[in-house]
């Protein structure tokens, strides 16, 4: 769905369907952004190209689609995303006719609600196949080296000739431009050059790097926003443009308090473990069996802490009277927490800190994620019926509407399980040209 906001009045075209106008002094922003449909996902009518492998570029578009928006995952035909071979695990294949090995956990975590096409793109026919697939389309999402697919008649400047609404959005390890610009980007390699493991890990250990590929996921969330501004803006010029989106800027850019410490204070970081370099107490303390993390954000809730926990005495001692203090007197106040919580066992302080009006929480395993009431309250998990696997359980998108239910509409496809149908219904190639295609190897088999 498109919003074109025109000066004397807003229009709102749906792609494929018919134009609606309102005057401008009867309707508000939040009444134009609103889908006419209830229930509907606010990207219906959107289409994606997603020329993206592994992991940032297929986050990015997932949460695309989740919002409804018509997602066409472009493969090689030979093997498709890097990702569908990252295990093990993989999944069962229980296809009677089909002696393939499952799709990897690796490859179904980042590519519900999308179609795959296996398309060769360095083939004449190939390139022309996905030059018309730009007309049809409204977004196109690429992770390749910068140069790479303008080799190919990819590049942004040639396909805004062939489609100039089109938002065409690169994801790479360095941007465009820059002394670095040619090289690949990897998230591990992301956050060593850009901060991050150098502030993780504890104190007097080595350097580590987050436990999931968090760079990536971050670059992902930041060009999946800046994708939707552009829409909102075609929606004001009717023409698209070009989103350039790096690792290492994303990465910098959520450093946060760190940078900001830095380029305000001088002040260089360092790895502190779970704990915090403005807040004390804020990290994870041992208790007589496990581990608990426990925070008090304001001196209210140290107050709170120290009630709940019997240790009203700390309360009355000058160096622990506000934050500043405590962060000054830091090992003193950690001591002490710690000296008392390792007198009982997790589950009693579990149940002693509830509703003491402070922020604690135990250090829960993946299964004990899982079994988390509140995430089973919230229906995060969702089950849907794989064309291989059969039945799998897949993390569902997170966020909630009022009048829109974000589900897995589509799992994760097989490698080109809908190339004909989307060359048929979308370009309506007849059977002939398809076959051409298929016999010069622009498409994979059938």
């Amino acid at each position: 769905m498109v919003f074109i906001i025109a000066r004397h009045g807003f229009t709102l075209l749906a792609r494929r369907s018919a134009t609606r106008t309102f005057s401008t002094s009867r309707i508000s922003l939040r009444d134009a952004l609103t889908p006419v449909n209830a229930g509907t996902g606010p990207l219906e009518g959107i289409r994606v190209l997603d020329l993206t492998r592994v992991l940032a570029g297929p986050y990015c578009t997932m949460m695309l689609g989740d919002l409804g928006a018509d997602v066409v995952k472009v493969e090689n035909p030979k093997g498709g995303d890097d990702t569908r071979g990252w295990g093990p695990p993989f999944a069962d294949n229980k296809s009677a006719d089909d002696e393939a090995r499952g799709e990897s956990a690796y490859f179904l975590c980042v590519n519900r609600n999308k179609k795959s096409i296996t398309v060769d793109m360095k083939s004449e026919g190939g390139r022309k196949l996905l030059h018309d697939l730009v007309r049809e389309s409204d977004v196109l999402v690429e992770n390749y080296l910068p140069g790479k697919l303008s080799k190919m008649g990819m590049g942004y400047e040639q396909l805004k000739e062939i489609n100039p609404k089109l938002v065409y959005a690169s994801i790479t390890g360095y941007g465009q431009t820059g002394p670095y610009a040619d090289r690949p980007g990897y998230d591990v390699i992301i956050e060593a050059e850009a901060g991050l493991m150098h502030i993780t890990g504890e104190a007097d250990g080595s350097p580590v790097k987050v436990g999931v590929a968090i760079t990536d996921l971050t670059t992902g969330l930041y060009a999946h926003s800046a994708i939707l501004a552009a829409l909102i803006k075609r929606g004001v010029t009717g023409k698209g443009q070009w989103i350039d989106c790096s690792l290492i800027e994303s990465q910098v850019a959520s450093l946060a308090n760190i940078a900001s410490n830095y380029l305000v204070g001088g002040r260089e970081a360092q790895r502190m473990g779970t704990s915090h370099p403005s807040i004390v107490p804020y990290q994870v303390l041992p208790t007589k069996d496990s581990f608990v993390m426990v925070g008090a954000g304001n001196d209210g809730q140290f107050a709170k802490l120290c009630n709940r926990m019997d240790l009203e005495h700390m309360l009355d001692d000058p160096k622990f009277a506000t934050n500043a203090d405590r962060v000054r007197h830091r090992k003193e106040v950690i001591q002490a927490l710690t000296d008392r919580l390792t007198e009982e066992p997790t589950e009693y302080w579990l149940e002693k800190l509830n509703g003491a009006g402070f922020p604690f929480a135990p250090i829960n395993n993946i299964q004990q994620t899982f079994e988390h009431p509140q995430i089973k309250a919230r229906g995060l998990v969702q089950e849907v019926e794989h064309e291989r696997a059969g039945p799998i359980k897949l993390v569902g998108p997170p966020t909630k509407f009022s009048d829109f239910k974000p589900t897995i509409r589509l799992p994760p496809p097989v490698l080109g399980a809908h190339t004909e149908e989307i060359l048929q219904n979308v370009l309506n190639y007849s059977p002939e040209t398809i076959q051409t295609l298929r016999k010069e190897g622009a498409i994979g088999p059938q």
